[in-house]
């Protein structure tokens, strides 16, 4: 199977535990990776048989944006979701991460990474 890879997605939301969080949002990024049939549009040069990236870009940012979680797995969750509407693919896999977490002395990043299919 082939796949397309997008990755830096990034997009300010209002997901998070903590209240302040879902009000004073925060960054986070996605890198997706999609599993479909590519002979096809390999062939053809048309986009029309392909899977238009831009696509899976609007609809993570669109999902960060407006989605209000508790927990970023749930934000994750929901992207693989909306994905997977896209008839064309099979499988995706979404690595989500909120470079930064209010956490006291920790400078890092925190990633949720979720592979689902159809």
């Amino acid at each position: 199977m082939d796949a397309i890879e997008v990755n830096g997605i990034r997009s300010y939301g209002y997901t998070g535990f903590l209240a302040e969080e879902r009000i004073l949002g925060q960054w986070f990024q996605v890198d997706l990776t999609f599993w479909l049939d590519l002979q096809t549009s390999a062939n053809s040069d048309n986009l029309e048989d392909t899977v238009d990236y831009r696509q899976t870009i609007e609809i993570v940012k669109h999902i960060i944006k407006t989605g209000k979680f508790t927990l970023v797995e749930k934000l994750a969750e929901v992207i693989a979701q909306q994905i997977l509407t896209i008839n064309a693919i099979s499988q995706v896999r979404v690595r989500l991460c909120k470079p930064a977490p209010p956490i006291p002395d920790f400078t890092g990043s925190i990633v949720i990474d979720i592979t689902r299919s159809k």
